[in-house]
């Protein structure tokens, strides 16, 4: 990401708050690199995904002839949010390469203040990700400048992976490194069996009952797997790809 967010404000003469975008700016810049290098072909799903995507991150706000400020600060987050929850979507779906997942996760995380805000889900199960304190209550609004701004560069990026390949063009998909992390806290898993009903359940050990870690969380971007302190190890189906990524440090 080039975009000034997350520089010094001094510096910028812009008063923003901080974004989670550090996954977002390795995850970026590695794209760009295997995308200019001809390291990644990207196959239907990945074009598919970042396509709809792209669709969420540069669509226009609605034009409201005798619409207040206040609707038109609704409208802003709710693009915001929809680039968040296609994000998910389609990170969740599983379909998509490893390198688009890891874009995807970085994209999610970094539009997690809007996962609540200003649409929350009806249901009293939805999902209750770690969003700034105070933006599902009515606080605190999410930073709506600092998210806006991650669109000029997201827009070109996207743009780049959305387009479609050459003909004869053979999928090709780089080599990821796997990852290990240790994590102190709970893992909720969601269902969504319905329109507006969701079901919600902590992730225990299956040995101990254990449910507040410290885990140790190893992705290998085909699945997560989740060790224990008594030493079981679950790769337990279901929990998914947004479920455990949205809840680590932005590293």
């Amino acid at each position: 990401m080039t975009s000034d967010v997350g520089i010094d404000p001094a510096c910028s003469g812009i008063q923003r708050p901080e974004l989670p975008t550090r996954a977002l700016t390795r995850e970026s810049d590695r794209v760009r690199q295997l995308l200019a290098a001809g390291e990644w072909h990207p196959a239907a799903a990945d074009t598919d995904a970042a396509a709809k995507v792209l669709a969420r991150l540069a669509a226009p706000l609605p034009t409201r002839g005798a619409g207040d400020g206040r609707a038109r600060a609704v409208d802003r987050d709710r693009r915001l949010q929809r680039v968040w929850r296609t994000s998910v979507h389609h990170l969740d779906a599983g379909a998509v390469a490893p390198p688009c997942a890891a874009l995807l996760a970085a994209v999610a995380r970094a539009f997690l203040p809007w996962s609540a805000a200003p649409n929350p889900p009806a249901a009293a199960a939805a999902p209750r990700y770690p969003v700034p304190h105070g933006t599902a209550d009515g606080s605190p609004p999410p930073p709506t400048e600092a998210g806006e701004a991650l669109l000029a560069d997201l827009i070109p990026l996207f743009a780049s992976l959305a387009a479609p390949s050459p003909p004869g063009d053979v999928p090709r998909t780089p080599a990821v490194v796997p990852w290990k992390v240790r994590y102190t806290g709970r893992f909720r898993h969601y269902e969504r069996p319905a329109r507006d009903v969701w079901t919600a359940e902590t992730v225990r050990c299956a040995r101990c009952s254990h449910a507040d870690g410290p885990w140790t969380v190893a992705c290998d971007w085909h699945q997560v797997t989740l060790e224990c302190p008594c030493g079981l190890v679950t790769d337990r189906p279901g929990l998914s790809f947004s479920e455990v990524f949205l809840v680590l440090p932005d590293t």
